[in-house]
């Protein structure tokens, strides 16, 4: 089963005002979750309803969401590690 990735209209932005090599690194990153989204992924505390997730790309996070009911990859943010959490 293959899940379907989206960018939320935010995760486009952040992506559009990173470096482009460090952007091409986390969509490739992100795409390699369609077949076991868990795989790769640690669960964020404090959220509450559906769980977010975040995906780690070097000195770069990835905050997203899974539904599995829908076999949906839902990505939220991206950025540096330093800012991403606040």
């Amino acid at each position: 089963m293959t899940y379907t990735v989206t960018y939320t209209a935010r995760a486009r932005r952040d992506l559009k005002n990173l470096p482009p090599e460090v952007a091409r690194r986390i969509i490739r990153s992100v795409a390699g979750l369609r077949e076991d989204p868990h795989q790769h992924v640690r669960k964020l505390a404090g959220f509450a309803g559906t769980p977010a997730y975040r995906l780690r790309v070097g000195d770069y996070r990835v905050i997203l969401t899974i539904e599995d009911e829908h076999l949906l990859v839902l990505v939220l943010e991206a950025g540096h590690r330093s800012n991403i959490y606040r």
